[in-house]
């Protein structure tokens, strides 16, 4: 439970830093990595996580529904694990009868770019991280280093 502390208020933290450091016009503008050139100043939506660890391991979960494995950006740098990925709209036809009928009455499905940065306390073993999709979940499978804390140091006489 510790762990988890420690991490939400280093995320706190450094979420506090950022906004002090931008302005609000520039906190509207976020850029996004992957972006088309036209959709540079479309700001991006934050992905909604679970994260939790067992004795070998760090686990993130996240909803993902809609996602396209390809769409998906996921990397490890610097104790950070980084998702970036897009949610595209279902096609439907620009000039078709029912997209010129929408009058949305409630709309909080998120389409667009998204990322999430998560701040890794223990340190993983990046080289066997596993990331699946099942049923709409995201699935990020991280081990952990087991390090031996306690060393025997011989005494020579």
């Amino acid at each position: 439970m510790a762990f988890w502390k420690k991490l939400e208020k280093e995320t706190k933290k450094e979420v506090l830093k950022e906004k002090k450091q931008k302005s609000p016009q520039q906190e509207k503008e976020k850029i996004g990595i992957g972006i088309k050139k036209e959709n540079w100043f479309e700001p991006e939506g934050e992905l909604a996580i679970d994260a939790y660890q067992t004795k070998n391991e760090i686990v993130i979960q996240s909803t993902i529904a809609g996602v396209n494995p390809e769409d998906l950006d996921i990397a490890i740098e610097n104790e950070i694990l980084t998702i970036r990925g897009t949610r595209k709209k279902p096609e439907i036809e620009e000039h078709s009868e029912e997209n010129k009928q929408k009058n949305y009455f409630y709309q909080e499905c998120y389409w667009g770019p998204f990322s999430k940065e998560i701040m890794l306390s223990e340190e993983i073993d990046a080289s066997n991280v596993e990331a699946t999709i099942k049923q709409g979940i995201l699935t990020i499978r991280m081990p952990k280093i087991q390090r031996k804390n306690k060393r025997k140091i011989k005494v020579k006489g």
